[in-house]
C-alpha cells in the first residue's frame, strides 16, 4: 500500500543526503519519481545535501498545489512512481493535505523530509501537519551533536554567533554561514535552554573568574611552623 512517511530530525543530521539516495535508489530499479522542495540552501529549484550532492526539483512555493501538478502531469500520459518532498517544514498544512490527498487517490507514495521545530522550539504548521497525517513518522538515526559532544535535539537562530529567539519563523540560512550573519546551529536541549551556543561558550570559557583565588604562600607557612 502507498503511504505517506516523514522523516523528521534537526538540522545536519542527513535528511537531504537520505531523500537524494531514496531517489537514486528507487530510479536505478527503474522506477519514475517527481522531486519537490521549498527554500533549499542551494537556490530555487533545488535539493541539495550538505555533503555537496544536488539535483534539479520543482519549487513547491506559496499557493503550489501538489495535487493538481501531479493529476496534470499524468494526464499528459505522465508517469509518476513516488514524491520526494524536501524541506517540508517550510509547507503550508493544506499542502500537506494535498499530498496525503496524493497517495489516497492516486496510489503514490510520498516521502517527506523535514525539521519539526523552529528555532523558537515550536513546531512548524507543516512538520505538524505531517504528524498528524502521515503513516509513518521516521526520526534520523544519525545524530547531530551539540558543541558539547550531546546529542543534538534543538535548532538555534544565531546572529554574530549569539542565539535569537525573536524573528520571523523562516529566514533562509546555513550553520556554515560566516558569524557576522544570519545562521543556525544544533543544541542539546540544555544549552538551548540556556541560550548557550559554540561561540558564546568559548567566550565565557575566556571570561576571567568573578571571584579570583589567591595563592597562600607555601614557604612562609613553613617558616611559622618552624
Amino acid at each position: 500500500m502507498p503511504e505517506l512517511v516523514f522523516f523528521s530530525g534537526t538540522m545536519d543530521c542527513g535528511k537531504s543526503t537520505l531523500a537524494l539516495q531514496i531517489e537514486h535508489n528507487r530510479s536505478t530499479r527503474g522506477l519514475q519519481g517527481m522531486i519537490f522542495t521549498r527554500d533549499d540552501r542551494a537556490g530555487e529549484g533545488k535539493l541539495s545535501s550538505r555533503l555537496g550532492l544536488v539535483t534539479d526539483a520543482v519549487e513547491a512555493a506559496e499557493g503550489f498545489d501538489f495535487y493538481a501538478y501531479l493529476v496534470a502531469h499524468l494526464s499528459k500520459g505522465g508517469r509518476c512512481d513516488y514524491i520526494i518532498a524536501d524541506e517540508a517544514q517550510f509547507l503550508a498544512p493544506e499542502q500537506v493535505d494535498q499530498l496525503a490527498r496524493v497517495v489516497d487517490d492516486l496510489e503514490v507514495d510520498v516521502f517527506a523530509f523535514g525539521i519539526t521545530t523552529d528555532f523558537r522550539s515550536k513546531l512548524f504548521p507543516g512538520s505538524q501537519r505531517l504528524v498528524e497525517l502521515a503513516d509513518r513518522v521516521e526520526v534520523l538515526q544519525v545524530e547531530a551533536l551539540c558543541w558539547c559532544g550531546a546529542r543534538a535535539t534543538h535548532n538555534a537562530r544565531t546572529v554574530g554567533g549569539v542565539m535569537v529567539v525573536e524573528g520571523a519563523q523562516v529566514v533562509v540560512g546555513d550553520v556554515n554561514q560566516s558569524p557576522d550573519e544570519i545562521g543556525y546551529e544544533v543544541l542539546c536541549r540544555r544549552h538551548h535552554r540556556r541560550r548557550m551556543t559554540a561561540a558564546t561558550s568559548r567566550a565565557a570559557a575566556l571570561s576571567p573568574d568573578v571571584l579570583p583565588v589567591e595563592v597562600a604562600d607555601v614557604s612562609d607557612r613553613s617558616s611559622v611552623r618552624s
